[in-house]
């Protein structure tokens, strides 16, 4: 009985073997690897736990902890969920201002548009750099629920498989390449141009690159026309509010272990590897008890990442280059 006392405080006190955490990490997520890939993966594991532990140490308001991504490298992670191509902004692209007239006259404290429908549920990527197709499908979900029309889901997989649309820019021309990366506009692009998009009911989401199966007489949306928003938060704030989610490209480097409140982690950089969705904002108190404005994204690593698929955002700092590369289509 002493001895079993004894064991009880012990694990009380220093808590399990960090391989026993492993182990029943791994079994929660489903995680399987060969015997010569365990100690490896258990490595990893064990340097990410002191990462998440030096990222909660600079005390800010965000909080990190161990999620499904505990087993992979900073360039794995890189790898497998953001986008390989990287999201510049061409000068010859249209940019819509918001005049002073038509700016929302009355700028509510905070505003959600999942709250008034706009905004499908959060969806997962998987190992598949398609978050530029997430980005824009998210957008003309919202696009096309505020013409009027049922929100319904609309298929990421029609963009993967069939979207290779190119654009020149930076000196050179881009396409989007399904899994390997792509960007929104160019998506924004392959809807107007193929006369609608497919509905996700219609066409499931795989998370490989397969063949085009587009079929007209499952359309669920069209596109009329597209547009980039000013590098401007306060712009970005306005067109939010009159028009929906705005699909933005962030540098999600520091995002890998992301579990709640603001993120308002300076170490973020601007190098844009992924593509989101701003579907609201607000305020509340930082970690220092000052009034903190944020963004809330919707992301596509599926729900049991971040605040049930959403992360809160520090609001008109440019953080993460959240302000770099914001557009929308145009339904009308």
């Amino acid at each position: 009985m002493k001895f079993l006392i004894l064991a009880v405080l012990i694990v009380s006190v220093f808590g399990l073997d960090q391989k026993a955490e492993f182990m029943a990490w791994a079994k929660k997520h489903q995680k399987t690897y060969p015997v010569s890939e365990y100690a490896s993966r258990f490595e990893i594991y064990k340097q990410n736990l002191v990462r998440i532990k030096q990222m909660n140490d600079f005390h800010t308001s965000a909080k990190f902890a161990v999620n499904k991504f505990a087993d992979l490298t900073a360039e794995e992670f890189k790898q497998m969920y953001l986008s390989s191509l990287p999201f510049v902004k061409d000068q010859k692209w249209p940019v819509t201002h918001i005049a002073d007239k038509d700016f929302p006259k009355a700028v509510p404290d905070s505003y959600d548009w999942r709250d008034h429908g706009a905004v499908t549920g959060v969806k997962d990527q998987g190992q598949c750099g398609s978050c530029w197709a997430f980005s824009t499908i998210g957008n003309l979900e919202g696009q096309n629920f505020l013409a009027g029309n049922k929100l319904i889901g609309l298929s990421e997989q029609n963009l993967v498989d069939c979207d290779h649309h190119c654009m020149q820019y930076e000196g050179q021309q881009v396409c989007d390449q399904g899994c390997d990366g792509g960007l929104m506009p160019n998506a924004f692009q392959y809807v107007i141009a193929n006369g609608g998009i497919d509905t996700e009911a219609s066409y499931a989401y795989l998370g490989v690159d397969s063949t085009c199966n587009y079929n007209a007489a499952n359309k669920g949306a069209t596109l009329k026309n597209w547009t980039m928003i000013p590098s401007n938060e306060t712009q970005m704030l306005g067109y939010l509010l009159n028009n929906g989610p705005v699909s933005v490209a962030v540098d999600a480097t520091e995002w890998q272990f992301y579990f709640g409140g603001i993120f308002d982690f300076y170490y973020c950089g601007t190098s844009l590897d992924h593509g989101v969705l701003i579907v609201a904002y607000g305020h509340q108190d930082n970690f220092l008890g000052e009034d903190t404005p944020y963004w809330v994204i919707k992301n596509s690593w599926g729900a049991d990442w971040g605040e049930s698929g959403y992360i809160k955002l520090e609001r008109n700092e440019g953080l993460c280059g959240i302000d770099m590369f914001p557009c929308t289509g145009l339904h009308n």
